[in-house]
């Protein structure tokens, strides 16, 4: 069987489909509700905004059968193929920080604080 005539998922059409509908259901009804006495320009603002969210729908789903097509097709031709992960050695490294070297005096003497006010806490509450 060729890609082309590939069997697609009735699941996920089914799913495009009813989610397509609903949208352009909500946009129907937006449009009434803005015809309706106290209609709001909101109202002509989401009727025009739903079906737009359905063409999304469809053209998500188009996109996404052409990517399925796109990795199960072996390469037929020379063309570079877009690169979907980043290289390992276009990123900084992240620094690694040691504590025992970095810590300043202040700082030592602040944890040292912090530590006796905690060994002070845990008396109170123990006794």
């Amino acid at each position: 069987m060729t890609s082309a005539r590939r069997r697609r998922n009735p699941a996920l059409i089914l799913l495009v489909i009813v989610a397509a509908a609903g949208c352009l259901a909500l946009g129907w009804w937006q449009w009434t509700r803005f015809e309706a006495v106290g209609g709001t320009g909101q109202n002509l603002g989401y009727a025009l905004q739903w079906p737009l969210f359905a063409a999304f729908v469809l053209y998500a789903y188009r996109r996404f059968v052409q990517l399925e097509a796109e990795a199960h097709e072996p390469e037929k031709n020379s063309q570079p193929r877009l690169q979907r992960e980043i290289p390992s050695g276009l990123l900084p490294e992240r620094p690694i920080a040691h504590p025992s070297d970095d810590l300043d005096t202040a700082t030592t003497e602040y944890n040292r604080y912090l530590a006796e006010l905690a060994a002070r806490d845990t008396k109170g509450t123990s006794t």
